[in-house]
């Protein structure tokens, strides 16, 4: 049995700020990570920029520096790992929690395995779970979902070029894919249930794409959804009725979900409207010395809660437990 005062779930942004703050109230929290330290930005497009400035980025008050307006992913992935790294912190990389029990002295118990399968029995006082959303993509639940040519993650264009590449979605991630791939010469379809264009479309952005449809560019099918996946074509349900599409590759643009079932499993208790119970003013679950940061603590849409945001839980966290004191 390996003995913490507090065990972080998540190297993410967030689970990073989370220990920084844990750090200066005197604990010397451990990280577990089951992948690699800020894994979802890192599985972000190659070439993709944040929408918000250095500064609404920043933990642990390291200043993040760069000459753009904003920062790309590759210099997020830096600037996470170098925080991490000068703030000393302890990470536990590529080990995954499998259960968080509290038991009736009152310290949680944590099973997790290792990368080899090799299990591990942790114990602490406090449990911040920051697992984020990124690995659990928001499935179709259509015959052909499961093939290899569909994808919920989209990284770089070039592996498409002269391909006949079928865009499910209609929000940022979707619309900067289809230009990425048209520019590399695919041949895109953008598949949205809506009626028109998202209002959540970078409005810099919007203009150009609504161009490349109005030329005939890009294809946009409004009010419309795929049905099934075969390996030449996508089936399309629109208001005209069902008809095929040619089809190399699927990339299913659908949004994230955090892990529910984790927390549940956890002793937290979801909400009717589906969100885990926390107190917003100090992140503690219904579960004594179980708390929330980032992502996890979404309430209705995953994106609800960003980094700029989910960074200062760890402050609450901190002077909750500091209060107990």
């Amino acid at each position: 049995m390996i003995k913490e005062e507090a065990i972080i779930i998540g190297a993410g942004p967030c689970g990073l700020a989370a220990a920084i703050e844990l750090e200066r109230i005197g604990l010397h929290p451990v990280i577990i990570e089951k992948s690699n330290i800020a894994h979802s930005i890192s599985m972000y497009p190659t070439y993709m920029h944040f929408f918000s400035t250095p500064e609404r980025l920043e933990i642990g008050e390291i200043p993040f520096t760069t000459p753009n307006d904003k920062p790309s992913r590759l210099e997020a992935i830096n600037y996470y790992r170098t925080a991490a790294l000068r703030n000393n912190l302890r990470v536990n990389a590529y080990e995954t929690v499998l259960r968080v029990e509290r038991q009736e002295d009152g310290l949680f118990r944590l099973t997790s395995a290792d990368r080899y399968g090799e299990e591990k029995q942790y114990e602490a006082r406090y449990v911040v779970v920051a697992t984020g959303y990124f690995d659990h993509p928001n499935y179709l639940g259509i015959p052909g979902e499961e093939m290899d040519k569909v994808t919920h993650f989209f990284r770089e264009a070039h592996p498409y070029t002269g391909m006949e590449v079928a865009i499910i979605g209609g929000s940022n991630s979707a619309i900067d894919a289809a230009l990425e791939l048209e520019r590399v010469g695919a041949k895109v379809t953008v598949i949205y249930r809506g009626a028109g264009y998202s209002p959540s479309i970078k409005p810099w952005v919007r203009p150009g794409f609504e161009a490349k449809v109005n030329n005939g560019i890009i294809r946009m099918l409004f009010e419309s959804r795929v049905v099934e996946i075969d390996k030449r074509h996508v089936i399309v349900e629109s208001p005209e009725g069902r008809h095929q599409v040619a089809n190399d590759f699927v990339l299913a643009l659908t949004g994230f979900h955090p892990d529910r079932d984790f927390l549940t499993n956890s002793g937290v208790r979801i909400e009717d409207e589906g969100f885990p119970y926390f107190d917003e003013t100090t992140m503690e679950t219904n579960v004594p010395g179980l708390y929330l940061a980032g992502v996890v603590a979404s309430k209705h849409e995953a994106n609800e809660i960003f980094i700029e945001s989910g960074r200062f839980h760890g402050n609450k966290i901190a002077e909750h437990i500091v209060s107990l004191r």
